[in-house]
């Protein structure tokens, strides 16, 4: 049954020997991340790594308060959090619904409404109240009442590092989920950190275009539409518009300590038409309850332990960052619109929950691991020769991808190199391998011993041109640089290789049973036992 908020699944961590809680001292400037840091690149007691979740309850600074931290930071816990045995688990529900051929007559369509019926359970529902709603603050509230974390040493200043940030597509009034960190500037306002590529930063330039149309009149005549484009250009990563911005406002809602899998659903590369709310509710098998803002027409998890309401102006940037970054280097200031508060509502006694990135491994590397787990069948849907995937935690998710193929013809290497870089966030991935389907992706030390043995280097690497994330400090420009793909499939005579391919070594199966037999001796023998 799914978690009702945090709280129930901070009851279940500890249940399951997966919480510690840390009475002694600790301060939110940098100590809670050096603890945290030591901690996730740690084991736990049965040598597993990662380490535990944490709970501080003694921080300095903020009697009574709590601070969450490396709640998803094990396979055990990722797995622990959408309540399943194996992350695989989810991929077969979401393949189980996308095998539903259309209905051909009324008998498959009395088949299907069991399944029409479950999908029905999923949709979020708003309701009166709830828990967020015990304390509502609308005057004299400051985010200095949290303890909010400075992790890194150059960090520009304290940073909410794990927010589901709420904001609406004014053309559809679609919701969206995201998570973007938020400086924190004084106790009014933070900054707004969603990268241009990012689905907040496109509402937030479709809230541009309305304004510039509003301001400018008709913008179907050809200048005031060009007009209209340039002014809505920004959205993250030196986002200042050519010719001034317009006026205005739009209205954003952020929420810290959700449950589980609306933490993880903030995350998720999301299909566009989808809205996170019901991703949310499809991985915990039950709808997420929402409730209304107080200041603002958005709604949010009635369940959170923490909301912050307000806007960013459109017309107002201003200096975010430093940032100590999962990529293992500071992400560099930039000009970011800037979120001004207008209420805070929590619970009594708010669990404020966070986390730390960093040099890899982190929190994030196994929330990035049930993505990859996750999400696999629908990759397929694009690319249906793929038949594994792997994202290795040293490639900080855009880096590097390796991708096993069950290859058909030639040149299909190249082909699914560039069905990755069209497909949403995977348009980053900053150098594609590719192999053949025999090849484990998952270990590293196959893919490198055949890669490095499959390859002809100026034959079977590419490069192209394309944007790159923006957290890329090694790009020619921002947003913009190349990336490369490797072909390391067999090379076949239709691709112009005509010297033999050598086979793989293998021993032979008899021989392998004949040792199978005799190992559980030998390894007595041998002290492995």
């Amino acid at each position: 049954m799914a978690y009702d908020d945090l709280r129930d699944w901070l009851a279940a961590l500890e249940r399951a020997g997966e919480l510690k809680k840390i009475r002694t001292e600790v301060d939110p400037i940098l100590e809670i991340a050096e603890i945290t840091d030591r901690v996730s690149k740690g084991r736990d007691a049965q040598g597993n790594p990662g380490g535990p979740a944490l709970l501080f309850q003694n921080v300095k600074g903020h009697p009574g308060a709590q601070v969450l931290i490396n709640q998803f930071g094990s396979a055990r816990r990722m797995n622990m959090a959408l309540e399943v045995d194996r992350l695989e688990e989810i991929a077969e529900r979401i393949r189980g619904f996308m095998d539903v051929k259309s209905p051909q007559g009324f008998l498959d369509k009395v088949k299907m409404l069991p399944m029409l019926a479950e999908m029905g359970k999923f949709f979020p529902k708003t309701v009166a109240t709830g828990p967020c709603k015990e304390v509502v603050l609308k005057d004299n509230f400051s985010l200095e009442r949290f303890p909010v974390l400075q992790c890194w040493p150059k960090d520009a200043g304290r940073f909410i590092t794990l927010p589901c940030v709420v904001t609406r597509d004014p053309k559809t009034g679609k919701r969206n989920v995201g998570m973007y960190r938020l400086q924190v500037y004084d106790g009014q306002t933070t900054g707004m950190h969603w990268q241009r590529q990012k689905v907040a930063a496109e509402h937030y330039r479709d809230r541009m275009r309305q304004a510039t149309v509003e301001a400018l009149g008709d913008a179907s005549r050809p200048a005031a539409s060009w007009k209209v484009d340039i002014m809505a250009r920004s959205g993250g990563g030196s986002m200042v518009a050519e010719g001034g911005q317009p006026s205005g406002k739009m209205e954003v809602a952020v929420a810290i300590g959700t449950d589980p899998a609306v933490t993880f659903s903030a995350i998720v590369p999301a299909p566009p038409d989808i809205e996170e709310y019901l991703i949310a509710g499809f991985l915990r098998q039950k709808p997420v309850e929402l409730v209304k803002c107080e200041t603002v027409d958005l709604e949010v998890p009635a369940a959170a332990e923490i909301v912050l309401e307000g806007y960013v102006n459109l017309d107002e940037l201003r200096t975010e960052g430093p940032f100590g970054d999962h990529t293992g280097f500071y992400s560099l200031d930039d000009l970011y619109p800037v979120f001004h508060l207008t209420c805070i509502t929590h619970r009594k006694d708010p669990i404020y929950a966070t986390t730390i990135v960093g040099k890899p491994p982190q929190e994030d590397a196994y929330m990035g691991k049930a993505v990859e787990r996750i999400f696999l069948p629908m990759m397929r849907l694009t690319i249906p020769e793929m038949v594994d995937i792997h994202l290795p935690v040293e490639g900080v998710f855009h880096n590097l991808m390796i991708i096993s193929i069950r290859k058909s013809y030639p040149g299909q290497a190249r082909k699914v190199m560039n069905a990755i870089w069209s497909l949403g966030q995977a348009m980053f991935t900053k150098c594609v391998v590719v192999v053949d389907e025999d090849v484990n992706v998952q270990d590293l030390g196959e893919v490198t011993l055949k890669v490095f043995n499959n390859i002809d280097p100026e034959r079977d690497i590419q490069f192209t041109l394309g944007p790159v994330d923006s957290l890329d400090h090694a790009s020619r420009l921002p947003n913009f640089g190349s990336k490369m793909g490797i072909d390391a499939t067999r090379k076949w005579p239709s691709e112009g290789f005509t010297r033999p391919w050598p086979d793989d070594i293998v021993m032979d199966g008899k021989t392998r049973a004949l040792v199978d037999g005799k190992w559980k001796a030998l390894a007595k023998e041998l002290g492995l036992a």
